[in-house]
Parts: C-alpha cells; sequence; structure tokens
C-alpha cells in the first residue's frame, strides 16, 4: 500500500492552491463613467456628428460591447448596481437621490472601492457620487481614499430648469470636506481630468482603482472655453468632444507613467439619454426612447474594455452582460473574499478576454423602473410588462429647457412618482402592453412578436416569477424575499 506522509498530504495540497497575485501582478482598474450619454454618441457607436477620436482608439485597441447593460435607466439606482455588483431593486436604491435625501447605500454593502482597498488598492473617486449625502454615505466611508466633486446630480442647484428657487448652493467636497459651492460647471470635465491625472502619477507604483464618473453630459451642459462653439453641432457636442479629450489625457498619463500593460480600463454611460431635452441631449439610435425607461435606449449603454495583451483588440461582443458584471469579475481576478451578500453579476471574464466560443453566463436580465418589473430579455428575446412609461411630449426641448417646456403649470411641477418625472422634464406618460421583441432583428422594438412565439412569452413569464418572487413588483403587488435595507440616516 502506497504511504503518504501527512506533511507531503498537506504541501501538496497547498502546491494546487492558485496564489494570490502579488502587488505588481494586480492589475490597475480605470472605470470612467460618462451621465447620460446616448448609445449612438461615440464615433465607434456610429455617431456622425460628434468626434470622439480618443474613445474610438480605446475601442480599436479593445472591445467594443454592443449588448452592455444598466439596471435602470436612472443615475442612482444605475450606480447602486455598478458598487454593489447587484440589482437596485435587491439593495433598495430607486430613482436619483437629491439634497433632500436622508437615505443611502446601506453600510453592510460591501462595494467595489471597498473590496479593492481591502486588497491593497489606492482607491479615488473624482466627479458625482450619487448614491446618498449624508456622512454616513460619503465615499470615504465606503472604500475610497480620495473624493473629489459633487454628491447628486449638477441640475440639484441653481440651474434647474423648473425647481431652481428651492435649490440650495451645489456643493463640491475635497474629501469630508464642502471646499466650495455653485462652481463655474464649465470648469467640472477639466477639473475632474486633472485631478484623475495626478492620482495616476502619484500611485503609478502601487495598485488603484480610479473612478472617473463624470458629470457631463447629464443637463445642464457646459464645456470650457476651450471646446464650447468648437464643434459644428452645437452645446452637446462640445461637451462630449470634451469628455473624449479627458479620456485622451487619462490614456496618455498611464502611457507615460509605464504602465498600460497594467491597467484595466473600463468605459460606459450610466444610463441612455435625456430625450425631452432636444439639442442638449444625445441620441440612442437605432434604440427606443431614453433615460428613465426599460427600452434599450434607456438601458443600453456604450461599453468599452482596454487592457494590451488580456482584452483582445478590435474585437465586437454582441453577447449581454451588465454593469453588475464587473465587480464579481474583478473579485475573481483577486481571490477576494467571498461576499456575504447576494451579487447578482456574473464573471464574464471570458467575454471580456474574448474566449472562442465564450457566452452570456445570463440566463436572464430584468429591467425595473423603480419599483415595477417592466421588461426582462433572455438570448435575443425581450419581453415588456404591461406598464406606463414616458416619452418625449410633441416638439423636443431646446438649449436647456425640456419638451412643452412653455404648456407646464408650476403648481404641477412638485407632484410625485411618474406623472410628476413627466411634469418636470416634458414628457408624457404612454401605456406599453404585453409585447415580445427580437432584439437581434429589431433592436428598435419596434415589432412585437407575441401572437407568433407564444411559447417564448411563457417562458419569459415563467423566468419573470422567480426574479419577483425574489426582488418584488409593484405592477403585480409581488414583495421580494431577497430585497435589503437602504441606508437610512439615524
Amino acid at each position: 500500500m502506497f504511504y503518504c506522509p501527512l506533511f507531503l498530504v498537506i504541501l501538496l495540497s497547498l502546491a494546487c492552491l492558485k496564489p494570490s497575485l502579488s502587488a505588481a501582478e494586480k492589475p490597475n482598474v480605470i472605470l470612467i463613467l460618462a451621465d447620460d450619454l446616448g448609445y449612438a454618441d461615440l464615433g465607434c457607436f456610429g455617431s456622425k456628428t460628434i468626434r470622439t477620436p480618443h474613445l474610438d482608439t480605446l475601442a480599436a485597441e479593445g472591445t467594443k460591447f454592443t449588448s452592455f447593460y444598466v439596471t435602470q435607466a436612472v443615475c442612482s439606482a444605475s450606480r447602486a448596481a455598478l458598487m454593489t455588483g447587484s440589482y437596485p431593486n435587491r439593495v433598495s436604491m430607486q430613482g436619483a437621490l437629491n439634497h433632500t435625501s436622508k437615505e443611502g447605500i446601506h453600510p453592510d454593502e460591501y462595494l467595489l472601492p471597498e473590496m479593492l482597498n481591502d486588497q491593497g488598492y489606492a482607491t479615488g473617486i473624482f466627479g458625482k457620487w450619487h448614491l446618498g449625502t449624508a456622512g454616513l454615505f460619503h465615499p470615504l466611508k465606503h472604500g475610497f481614499d480620495e473624493f473629489w466633486g459633487i454628491p447628486y446630480s449638477n441640475d440639484n442647484s441653481k440651474f434647474h430648469p423648473s425647481l431652481a428657487a428651492e435649490m440650495p448652493p451645489l456643493p463640491v467636497y475635497e474629501d469630508a470636506k464642502v471646499t466650495e459651492t455653485d462652481p463655474d460647471q464649465s470648469q467640472f470635465t477639466r477639473r475632474i481630468t486633472e485631478k484623475a491625472v495626478s492620482f495616476i502619477r502619484r500611485h503609478a507604483d502601487t495598485p488603484f482603482f480610479l473612478y472617473v464618473p463624470h458629470v457631463m453630459p447629464h443637463v445642464p451642459i457646459f464645456a470650457s472655453e476651450r471646446f464650447k462653439g468648437k464643434s459644428p453641432h452645437g452645446l452637446y457636442a462640445d461637451v462630449v468632444e470634451e469628455l473624449d479629450w479627458s479620456v485622451g489625457l487619462i490614456m496618455a498619463a498611464i502611457q507615460q507613467a509605464g504602465i498600460a500593460k497594467k491597467t484595466l480600463v473600463l468605459f460606459f454611460s450610466d444610463n441612455g439619454p435625456f430625450l425631452s431635452y432636444g439639442n442638449h441631449a444625445g441620441s440612442a439610435a437605432p434604440l427606443r426612447e431614453g433615460k428613465l425607461t426599460s427600452y434599450e435606449g434607456g438601458v443600453r449603454v456604450p461599453f468599452i474594455a482596454h487592457w494590451p495583451s488580456k482584452v483582445p483588440a478590435g474585437k465586437v461582443c454582441e453577447h449581454a452582460i451588465t454593469e453588475m458584471d464587473i465587480l464579481p469579475t474583478i473579485r475573481t481576478w483577486l481571490e477576494s473574499k467571498q461576499p456575504t451578500l447576494k451579487m447578482d453579476g456574473k464573471d464574464v471574464s471570458e467575454l471580456w478576454f474574448g474566449k472562442e466560443g465564450a457566452k452570456s453566463p445570463h440566463e436572464a436580465l430584468v429591467f425595473y423602473g423603480g419599483s415595477e418589473l417592466q421588461a426582462i430579455r433572455s438570448g435575443n428575446w425581450k419581453l415588456h410588462f404591461p406598464h406606463p412609461y414616458i416619452t418625449p411630449d410633441s416638439e423636443l426641448g431646446r438649449d436647456g429647457k425640456p419638451s412643452n417646456w412653455g404648456n407646464m403649470k408650476p403648481a404641477a411641477i412638485t407632484q410625485s412618482g411618474i406623472e410628476g418625472i413627466a411634469t418636470r422634464h416634458g414628457y408624457k406618460v404612454a401605456q406599453q402592453g404585453l409585447a415580445l421583441y427580437d432584439l437581434m432583428a429589431d433592436p428598435g422594438e419596434s415589432k412585437d412578436l407575441s401572437a407568433d412565439h407564444p411559447e417564448v412569452v411563457a417562458e419569459l413569464k415563467k423566468l419573470a416569477e422567480t426574479y419577483r418572487k425574489d426582488l418584488g413588483d409593484s405592477l403585480t403587488h409581488s414583495v421580494g424575499e431577497g430585497v435589503r435595507p437602504l441606508g437610512k440616516t439615524p
């Protein structure tokens, strides 16, 4: 009989374990987030008017993902999904927080920056946080070492088109302190970029996580003097071209620091374009609708991954993945501790790294509007459940005012719910019936195929029931069993 001493068994077992990455092997992570950028606002995603040479180069040298989703088409909910790897409904984050909000991301949630900070990463955020304004929810309480920026959207200020009179001065934070109020918003992109480049230079010798959630092109939009009026296609194009310039400077900084080959760069938008603002909004073509809806124009956004020698160059990936996948994918590489709280995201390394035959690990993806389960996608099929939605009203807005602005009654602007959103931002409320779309053939969700494929409708309805039981659905009065609480101030 073969005999193996106990100490040898232990040594053999240890040898089989995958060693943790050393500091020199850990990749830097740069995550650049645009605010309300349209699917078709970049040259590499189809724009014929806005010049984005740096982002086009990023896509040419990396991989472009054409079916990348955010989980809700609104700021705070989308960012909660990114930071937790979970559906925003699981962490009870819906809509967009503002200066009156007493809630924020729960302290028990284990966010992406916390995971990376625990792995020895330097962490910095420069731009818009939007996961809570009270001290309990501050970025420095959730894994970031440095913060410069604003706590919520830039329209929560004297520039709000309908509620400016009741808005307080917009605060700018330097770490934990407010250092100025009502800044010159035309300088946001430049100042955020300078902070980001400085962070790269100061941390080039150690692993770092740099989060750049830009303020633009969320309305009100502003471009610096260097870019204002320089595009032949108006202020919105100026603003996006300045964002492209920012990406170029960040990429130049990692090249100059000699760390490009060990740096993963991700770029996407938090949701689709704010269509009712007309010439101050982007385009989601050929997708339907935009921000605040569960149509493709609201939740499908441009996504680029760049990492020389790791992410293949010039590749286009059509498989459906989401912002929730970023945290679990990076966690897998770093062998971070297993999360104690459930995550909905999946490891999509094989798709990011272009493995032959790799497919989306998601059986289905669901899309909520607030607490309403409005749609589900599985494969190329997307089923919409009956729900109200907002769509631009009559003529689109111009120059910072939403559509139908002249007909708005001030007394109605304070309404809550979908009617209130519609009133404040120049939308009308329409009704979506049960409808099935083949997204490969019809990304604009224009041809309902539910009558032709009742078996697909039945299967997607069955899949949706598991999500209703887990996450809830106010349309069917379902209470989710897997929902965690939102953080609240004492």
